[in-house]
């Protein structure tokens, strides 16, 4: 985990870089420790709109670093620097994690980095990254791609979703969870969520479901049903599925099942739980139901989800 740079140059997205150094220049050095070693690495002084930056290093700093971050690049139409580009084939090669954010995803596929692998973008440009680049598979209904070493992103929000995936890899999801809650956003949104998703909690606190949402939380464990939600909201069943589908773009039970995951997701990275154990407290009932829908979600077994993640906590064994 160590050092993160932010490849930056003329003509790069200033929110996509921000949020990549809000989430890894935080001070969070009570929470996790070593935290990261944030660096900014670009050719000289860059132009980004209004905005003029001086970098800390020159590119042919992020060889050294062990993650890469490519922040959003503005012009799609053009092909990005070559010494951008080639700054990050070095990277790579020597063995960085490479993530892109938003149409950074441009500069991977320009350096290579994407043949033959699954990525994403904006959704209003994976067409033009899958004509550019078709040796890359696009997929333009995710909010990030994780490839290993190489990660990339949708725009804006899913920016923060891939950032805050990098930390849940690195330091658990309960310092993911305490760095999203400083930063006031969803502490999880698995990847492969589609790009249109709304905010699973309603925000205001006047909105008919405000209390409905944190008393359901609380009882994932039990067999809830959509009757028991509309009694409890103190509204028709109908009513219910139409306050939900404004409120979270899914119908009732969906949204459940995407909270049981979460839970689930939550109970395999902090307990030595059985995942009968775990199908239980979740609602979910038996382990064969847990696994199905734990695979169709989240692209991998609960077993081999927990095997990843301890596998890349710090001290893991």
């Amino acid at each position: 985990m160590g050092t993160v740079a932010l490849a930056v140059t003329d003509g790069m997205l200033h929110f996509e870089l921000s949020v990549a150094y809000e989430v890894f220049g935080a001070d969070l050095s009570g929470v996790a420790d070593p935290w990261y070693d944030v660096t900014v690495c670009g050719p000289g002084t860059v132009r980004m709109g209004r905005f003029h930056l001086e970098p800390d290093h020159g590119l042919d700093r992020l060889p050294h670093a062990d993650t890469v971050i490519v922040p959003g690049w503005a012009d799609v139409d053009q092909e990005p620097p070559a010494e951008l580009v080639d700054a990050v084939r070095a990277a790579h090669e020597a063995g960085a994690r490479v993530a892109s954010l938003c149409t950074g995803a441009f500069v991977l596929a320009a350096a290579g980095l994407l043949d033959g692998r699954r990525a994403t973008t904006h959704w209003a440009h994976t067409s033009d990254l899958a004509a550019r680049y078709p040796r890359v598979e696009v997929d333009p209904d995710v909010l990030y791609v994780d490839n290993g070493n190489v990660l990339t992103s949708a725009g804006k929000a899913a920016a923060m979703d891939l950032c805050l995936h990098l930390v849940r890899l690195d330091h658990g999801s309960a310092v993911a969870n305490t760095l999203a809650r400083r930063l006031v956003v969803p502490p999880h949104r698995a990847g492969g969520q589609a790009q249109f998703v709304n905010t699973p909690v309603p925000a205001q606190e006047d909105h008919p479901l405000a209390e409905l949402f944190p008393w359901a939380l609380e009882r994932l464990g039990h067999p809830l049903t959509v009757e028991d939600l509309a009694r409890r909201a103190n509204m028709s069943s109908r009513h219910l599925g139409r306050h939900f589908r404004s409120a979270t773009g899914t119908t009732p039970l969906q949204w459940l099942l995407t909270q049981r995951i979460r839970r689930a997701q939550e109970l395999l990275e902090t307990t030595g739980d059985s995942v009968d154990a775990i199908a239980e407290a979740t609602g979910m009932g038996t382990a064969t139901t847990l696994r199905r829908h734990f695979n169709r979600t989240i692209g991998v077994p609960p077993d081999t989800y927990r095997r990843t993640f301890r596998s890349t906590r710090p001290g893991a064994r």
